[in-house]
């Protein structure tokens, strides 16, 4: 198993309010944490880094190689939900914080299975023998209107609503994540992101990427990375894969 993540303020945003954190449990086993965070520059910043560093925490204390699949859906959501909490007591003593929040997927690979927890608009991506498919679904605006069938799933990344979040953490006291398992054998790869790199590459285009750097997956981060800036670089960008060897 590897890991590996990679991060870019952009070319238009004076601050990095994504954040991210990776790693190996053992060589077959790791984990990866994606968050973009808002709520102006400085809190933004803030709801991240708590979130990443206390599900860090979370999932390095409680992690064994002989969980059972529930308990590592338990560990996943006791993670967010810590994190969300610390968040909101953060904002609660801090007026000039009030109102900050962050996206966050969370994914760990084990025992041939990846397990992915999310909340907001940062995504999770499963690339197999298949093709490359999203395991995870928008808490949005625009991804609503999908769902209701209202504007395509093109049209969404160009609205101009497109930033309007539908669920996050640490702006309520309480926060419900999506929950997911997928088959994960050698070969296949998990990517997670911020919209820094979905608002400006189709997935059909991420899957070209990453099969012409299979395997590569430094060389992968920086040239999405760079397609990102190239192409606009508005918001940060981050990117973590996950690669079951």
């Amino acid at each position: 198993m590897r890991v590996e993540f990679a991060t870019d303020t952009g070319v238009v945003r004076s601050s990095n309010q994504d954040a991210c954190r990776c790693g190996l449990f053992s060589e077959d086993s790791a984990w990866a944490v994606v968050c973009d965070g808002m709520g102006g520059a400085k809190g933004g910043n803030i709801a991240s880094g708590i979130a990443v560093e206390r599900i860090e925490e979370h999932l390095r204390k409680s992690y064994s190689e002989k969980m059972s699949q529930g308990s590592i859906k338990s560990m996943l959501m006791n993670a967010i939900q810590q994190a969300n909490t610390a968040i909101f007591e953060e904002s609660k003593a801090k007026p000039e914080l009030r109102g900050m929040g962050t996206t966050a997927v969370v994914m760990v690979a084990a025992g041939g299975q990846l397990y992915v927890a999310h909340v907001g608009d940062s995504r999770a991506y499963l690339k197999n023998t298949e093709g490359l498919t999203q395991i995870t679904m928008d808490h949005s605006y625009v991804q609503d209107l999908v769902n209701f069938g209202q504007i395509t799933k093109e049209e969404a990344r160009t609205h101009p609503r497109r930033n309007i979040i539908t669920r996050v953490l640490g702006v309520h006291n309480t926060v419900t994540a999506d929950y997911s398992v997928w088959k994960f054998v050698a070969g296949d790869v998990a990517l997670a992101c911020t919209d820094g790199l979905t608002g400006y590459m189709e997935d059909s285009l991420l899957e070209e990427y990453m099969n012409k750097h299979s395997g590569e997956d430094s060389r992968l981060l920086e040239q999405l990375i760079q397609y990102a800036v190239d192409n606009g670089g508005s918001d940060n960008i981050t990117i973590a894969v996950v690669n079951n060897t």
